[in-house]
């Protein structure tokens, strides 16, 4: 059996902010290899978000981002379970980086399902004229534009985008990892982002 040392807890703790016994856990699953503990207490994060889904979410915080110069700002309300959880100052800096997340990426909506019909419409009468430009047979030309629609989706919904901070976790993903660690369930409710002459 892999002995683990106090430091690569510490090392495991400081890359995921899970708690000590997480950790430990973690690293002992995975034979002490950090990267194979950290996708293990994802995977556990999710398990732990999937059975959170249905708890009631009353509490929260707003937080805004205005960017340098005042010409673009964005507003964000995340919910959470208890009033406790919504004054911690973890799950308030985590609504400020979505906020912030925000006003660079200018999401449509927060998920797939909140997107606009007819901005759904629109963009697939786009997709099929590009199509048909490029000279493609009609019976293909529905099925291209829903693999442009896919894109369209993961590039402008925000629980799809991949964070600023780092592109190969997405919003989605930090929500999760956010309820692992503060073992509520949390959901971005609505957001609004302003920019001058806009």
């Amino acid at each position: 059996m892999t002995t683990i040392s106090a430091s690569t807890v510490k090392e495991l703790r400081d890359k995921t902010g899970a708690g000590m016994m997480d950790c430990k856990e973690a690293l002992k699953q995975s034979d002490g290899d950090v990267s194979k503990a950290i996708d293990f207490l994802r995977k556990k994060g999710l398990a732990t978000a999937a059975k959170r889904a249905g708890r009631a979410m009353s509490e929260g915080t707003i937080q805004t981002y205005i960017h340098t110069g005042g010409k673009l700002g964005v507003m964000v309300e995340v919910n959470c379970e208890t009033d406790f959880v919504a004054k911690n100052e973890d799950f308030v800096q985590f609504a400020r980086n979505i906020a912030m997340h925000i006003a660079a990426t200018n999401p449509v909506s927060i998920s797939q399902q909140d997107v606009p019909k007819e901005v759904v419409e629109k963009e697939m009468e786009i997709y099929r004229d590009q199509v048909r430009a490029m000279g493609k047979p009609e019976q293909m030309i529905d099925k291209i534009a829903e693999g442009k629609l896919s894109k369209f989706y993961k590039e402008s919904c925000l629980l799809n985008q991949g964070y600023v901070r780092d592109p190969n976790v997405t919003i989605s993903d930090l929500i999760h990892e956010q309820i692992a660690k503060i073992g509520e369930n949390i959901t971005i409710k609505r957001f609004v982002r302003f920019q001058v002459g806009e």
